[in-house]
Formats: structure tokens, C-alpha cells, sequence
């Protein structure tokens, strides 16, 4: 479901929508709350038509038995890769694997893969600076999954036999956490000569709570965002009038009939 929608009339100062400086949107959408849920940040800018996909997202996969059966009532094309198990792709090229079982009562969002060109420096990375428990590691397949809690979506990392291309889209990873831990993330980060991509910094929400953010980047240049969890808490409400607010600002949109009319493509980014 549509959790919340916000417009922006420029760039976020962290790069949230990635380095383009125009008018941008964000949608969160998941099977619930942000606060106990694993949430999809969707972003879009105005006027880049296309985004070159790249190794870095290998892709989402669910627990659920509903998105198989609504694809398949949908026409939407699957491609069983192992029993139960579907893969599916979004419009942007995207993958989800869906596995067909009953979701059960807990996020039924199982994992997030990335891609990654040396697995064990990854894994040390994410466990031992970043702190995430090692749940299975596979040396034959090359994979790792790592967590922060039992009962929440996982982190998958997947060697991709070479360098890590991220593409033109700049997706990011985020985590919520106690508003005092960020300047000591950001402490153990310079002691350890890691990337600081974005040093502590405040972030506005037109209307909304200000959160503090510090934004990393992993061996492979995965971004990491840390959120101050007291100011996210009350940024990350679920909104009544999500659905509606998106409705509008996509009939709103009419870039697509504009490029038409003046004979010209959206950019690729």
C-alpha cells in the first residue's frame, strides 16, 4: 500500500533522488508501517524518462502466495526458477522473487540482494563495522545473509564474479536507529578511514519532522543511509491521503504528453 507521498521542488542535499538537481517525488510503499515494516522508497524525477539498471540491485524477494496468484490473474509474466519460488520483473526492470507460501502474520518482504565483488571484505564490512548479525553464509554460491533482528527482512550479499556497476538510478539502503548512535557511526567511520558519503546532516520535510541522516557507502559503493529513529518516527507516519496525494501529483504530471508535443524524448539518465 501507499504508506506516504512528498513532492520536492529540488534536489535533496543528501542525494536522496540521486545526483539530479529538478523537481522529484518520493512514494513509500509496503505491507505496513515503516516502524516495523520493510518500506520501498520509490523515486521519481521529472523530465529523466530512463535509467540505465547496472549489478548493484539483484532484486526484492517476497513470501507470499497473494503476488503470485495477482500476477497470475494479471497476466503479469513469471518464471518459475526453482519450485515455488517465481521470479518477476517491474516495469523498470527490476526483479522480485516471489515465493508461493502464505505470508503469515510478520513483513512478508524475506530479503534484499546486492551484488558484491569480494564477498568475505563485504561481509566484514557489514558485520563487523556496521554490526549485522551473519544469519548463513554459502561459499559454493558465493552468498551471505545478514540481519539486524530475527524477525525483520534480511540483507542478502551475492558476489557478482567482478566489479559492481551501479548504474544511472542511485539506489540506497536505510536503517533507522537512536538519534545518539549517528555521531558515532560517523566517529568509527573516520577512525576506520570508511567512506562518509554524507557527513551527519538535517534533512527537511516540507510540513514534516526534520531528521537527522548520515549516509555511507560500502566497499562497493552500496549507500547506506542511518536515520535518527526519534524525528523518523514521526516523519514516517502512515498518511490517510497518501493514495490520494500520489493520484494527483500523477495526473498532474503531464510531462509525457509535453516531450511529445514538442517532439522530444525524456532524457536517459
Amino acid at each position: 500500500q501507499v504508506l506516504r507521498h512528498e513532492e520536492f521542488e529540488e534536489g535533496c542535499k543528501a542525494s536522496c533522488n540521486g545526483p539530479y538537481d529538478g523537481k522529484w517525488s518520493k512514494t513509500m510503499v509496503g505491507y505496513g508501517p515503516e516502524d516495523n515494516h520493510f518500506v520501498a522508497e520509490l523515486t521519481y524525477n521529472y523530465g529523466i524518462g530512463e535509467y540505465r539498471l547496472g549489478n548493484d540491485f539483484l532484486g526484492i524477494t517476497l513470501v507470499s502466495s497473494q503476488a503470485v496468484s495477482n500476477a497470475k490473474k494479471m497476466g503479469w509474466p513469471l518464471k518459475e526458477i526453482t519450485a515455488g519460488v517465481f521470479e518477476a520483473e517491474a516495469p523498470g526492470g527490476y526483479k522480485f522473487y516471489l515465493e508461493d507460501k502464505e505470508q503469515g502474520k510478520q513483513d512478508p518482504v524475506l530479503k534484499v540482494t546486492l551484488g558484491v565483488s569480494d564477498l568475505q571484505k563485504s561481509v566484514n564490512y557489514w558485520s563487523d563495522l556496521l554490526g549485522m548479525k551473519i544469519y548463513e553464509t554459502d561459499e559454493g554460491k558465493q552468498r551471505a545473509l545478514l540481519g539486524y533482528g530475527d524477525n525483520q527482512c534480511k540483507l542478502e550479499l551475492k558476489s557478482v564474479g567482478g566489479a559492481v556497476d551501479h548504474g544511472t538510478a542511485f539506489g540506497r539502503i536505510a536503517f533507522s536507529c537512536a538519534k545518539e548512535e549517528l555521531s558515532k557511526i560517523e566517529a568509527l567511520m573516520k577512525k576506520e578511514n570508511q567512506t562518509i558519503l554524507t557527513p551527519l546532516v538535517s534533512l527537511d520535510t516540507p510540513g514534516k519532522a526534520t531528521v537527522q541522516v548520515i549516509i555511507l557507502a560500502d566497499p562497493d559503493g552500496h549507500e547506506i543511509c542511518f536515520v535518527g529513529d526519534e524525528a523518523f518516527r514521526d516523519l514516517s507516519k502512515v498518511d490517510p491521503n497518501g493514495d490520494k496525494l500520489l493520484d494527483d501529483a500523477m495526473a498532474a504530471d503531464n510531462s509525457d504528453k509535453w516531450f511529445a508535443a514538442q517532439k522530444k524524448k525524456k532524457a536517459a539518465a
